[in-house]
């Protein structure tokens, strides 16, 4: 049974920072890039951050370079989001998902709040 659950999140104030895990089970975890969205009330699905198989190679969308970054650990079938100066703007329900399938997780909740 293919299951990712995502854990890390919580409330934090701007500029602050938080790094989401995602734990992978029930398929090969190393041979699929693994990419991180994000949705906000209201606003559709964002993709966030990409990585591919071997954690080679990351992609973000523009509004998080520089403050995001993505890794994995393929010995522990885990894919991570490290957030830094968080804005209020990333307050959204994050989830990671494999590439190219419809596996998710159920999400984490962000909250960037003062």
């Amino acid at each position: 049974q293919v299951q990712l659950v995502e854990s890390g999140g919580g409330l934090v104030q701007p500029g602050g920072s938080l790094r989401l895990s995602c734990a992978a089970s029930g398929f090969i975890f190393s041979s699929y890039a693994m990419r991180w969205y994000r949705q906000a009330p209201g606003k559709e699905r964002e993709l966030v951050a990409t990585i591919s198989p071997g954690g080679r190679t990351t992609g973000y969308t523009d509004s998080v370079k520089g403050r995001f970054t993505i890794s994995r650990d393929n010995t522990k079938n885990t894919v991570y989001l490290q957030m830094n100066s968080l804005k209020f703007d990333d307050t959204a329900v994050y989830y990671c998902n494999a590439a190219f399938t419809n596996y998710w997780g159920r999400g984490t909740q962000v909250t960037v709040s003062s």
